[in-house]
Formats: C-alpha cells, structure tokens, sequence
C-alpha cells in the first residue's frame, strides 16, 4: 500500500505540472483528492491492515494528500498569472482616443425659480406648507367662501372624481388646512401643481403650478401685503421691474387685487403672448375675508390677514423671456438645456 500511495503521489504531480487549463486543475483535484478519487480509495482498504501497520499508512497518506494539495494550489496561481498576463495583453487600452463624457442631470426652470422664491419667503420668515393634490370639495371651495351655489365656481372648470372629491384648482386649500391646525401668528406659503379644465394655449394648461401665500397676526394691514409683494418682484426682477395693480374680487379675500406685470415679450406694447393688453396678469391678492379666518376658528376682531397666489409658469416665462408655456412640459432638451 506504501508504493501505492507513492506511485499516486508521482503521477498526480507530473499530470498537474503538465496541465495547462484550470478546468483541466479541477478536473485532477477530484481524480486524486475527491470523495471517490484514488486517495480515499487507498484509505479504504485501511482495514485489511494490522495494528502497527495502520498510523504509518495513516500518516503517509496525509502527506501524501497533502503535497498533492500544494502541488495543485502553485499550479492554480500559475495558471491565473498566465490568465491575467494575456488579458493584459489582449486588452490594450488606446489612451488617445477620446473619454466617454457622463451628461450631468439640471434642474427644471420652474424648480430653478420655484426654489428662488421659496428661499425669498424663507428668508422673510415664512414657513413651507404641503396639501394634498386631491382635496375635498369643502376645502377648495367652502372653506373658502365658495358655496355650492356661488357663480365663481362657475370660472373654474374643475376635474371632480366624486361629488365630494376633486383635483385641487389651487393651493389656497392648503391654506385652511394651516388655519385649522396652527393658531397665529401664521406665515406660510404653499407650492404646488394644480388642475383645471383650461384649454392649452400660449398662456394656459389644464395643469400648472401655483405658490400661494398666507400670512395672519394681530393687526396685519394691505400695506404690509403691498410691501411683501414689492420686495418678492424686486428680487425676482431687480429694482426697475414694473407692475400694476388692478381692483378685483375674490370670494375669500376683501378688499381684492389683480397684480400685473409688464409683458416681458413686447414690453407693454401689446402682442399674442398678453393678448395686447401689454401686462400679464401674475397673481392674485388680497385681505383674508373675516368669513374664512371665522370658518377656521381665528376670531376676526382680533386677527387679520393677507394672501396671494401667483402661477409660476407665468413668473418663470418673465423671468427667462419664454413666449409660450407649453415648452416648459414638452420636455426638448435643445430647450431645456438653455437653462
């Protein structure tokens, strides 16, 4: 059995020295070292031996097993260094062709300008408030003196889901969310898109953006509303920007304003874009009506307020000179990327 184990030892080193794959390696392992390869064989017959006879065979065999294993892991090295060798070779890399340039993401003009006026309100001390896109009725239209039988809701054609439920026509219904759960002194603006049945032109879609703002506390007057909205254009536009501002009603303010501004494509000449009126309208404004601060429970004789909401479509067209909305949601980048 001892030239048994000696003669396997001999083969198996001159078949793993002579072999050229690593495939071929594996395939030798298993011959000599595996469960059934020629090793385990031998040990097998271990008990055909006497008692003095069986450590020294033992014994033998281990070393043999063992040198075997070597013998196998050093040829395993070589071979990799072999591989690694010819794919360096194979694989030369022309360092004068050009790079692969990675495109870096940008921010859509309306976030680029939605994040400009957060950061001016912010830095007036506002507060961001969030709402729900698809709100109940009575948050977007009773809560905000608009019963159901008020003809204003007649101009805003609305998408309902249910009687009940509907796709917000704007932000002021987060507004009432804020009065409902803060008590003042309030300060808050809130972002976000809204619907309406609008048919899509220049100056229109059935989904756009709006930022409304709110502000309650004790003695709070249309000056300070005037005041705010001078100082948001002025940083928006720098000190030579022009605006008017127009008397008008809404249901949940009294006294009301339309606020207009020059029309950044004709310079208030008149054209397609502000329907040759020269202005276009950005926002409207105005006090908080006493029957909306009282539905949320705010006393009116101790507290008064104003809000305004602009669309920001209509900011952002001023700002970059864009004479058509619809390119905004087009997605071209040859227009995009300008930004």
């Amino acid at each position: 059995m001892k030239q048994q184990l000696e003669k396997i030892e001999s083969l198996a080193k001159e078949e793993i020295l002579s072999c050229d794959d690593i495939k071929g390696l594996d395939s030798l392992r298993v011959k000599y070292l595996g469960k059934k390869g020629e090793i385990t064989s031998i040990l097998k017959q271990m008990g055909k031996l006497s008692a003095e006879e069986r450590p020294i065979i033992g014994q033998l065999a281990n070393k043999v097993r063992e040198d075997i294993e070597n013998t196998i892991s050093e040829k395993l090295k070589a071979l990799k260094q072999i591989e690694q060798d010819n794919a360096i070779k194979n694989e030369t890399i022309d360092i004068t062709l050009p790079g692969k340039t990675k495109q870096i993401g940008k921010l859509h003009p309306l976030t680029i300008v939605a994040n400009e006026i957060k950061e001016i309100f912010i830095g007036m001390g506002y507060s961001i408030a969030d709402g729900p896109e698809v709100e109940y009725d009575y948050y977007n239209f009773e809560a905000l003196n608009l019963p159901p039988d008020h003809p204003a809701r007649d101009t805003q054609d609305t998408f309902y889901i249910t009687d009940n439920i509907l796709l917000r026509t704007q932000t002021s219904s987060v507004q009432v969310h804020v009065m409902e759960n803060q008590k003042p002194p309030i300060r808050v603006i809130s972002p976000g898109r809204v619907y309406r049945s609008d048919a899509v032109d220049a100056t229109h879609s059935p989904l756009f953006n709006q930022i409304e703002g709110l502000v309650v506390d004790k003695g709070i007057t249309m000056a300070d509303l005037k005041g705010t909205l001078e100082t948001l254009m002025r940083r928006l536009y720098g000190d030579d920007y022009k605006i008017r501002l127009r008397p008008h009603h809404f249901p949940f303010t009294e006294p009301s304003a339309e606020v207009d501004v020059m029309c950044f494509n004709c310079q208030g000449k008149g054209c397609r874009v502000c329907k040759n009126e020269g202005y276009i309208e950005v926002l409207g404004a105005g006090m908080v009506h006493p029957k909306v601060l009282e539905g949320c429970g705010i006393d009116s004789e101790i507290y008064s307020g104003f809000a305004f909401g602009l669309g920001l479509e209509r900011i952002v067209m001023r700002r970059y000179n864009i004479n058509d909305m619809r390119l905004l949601y087009e997605n071209d980048l040859r227009f995009l990327e300008q930004f």
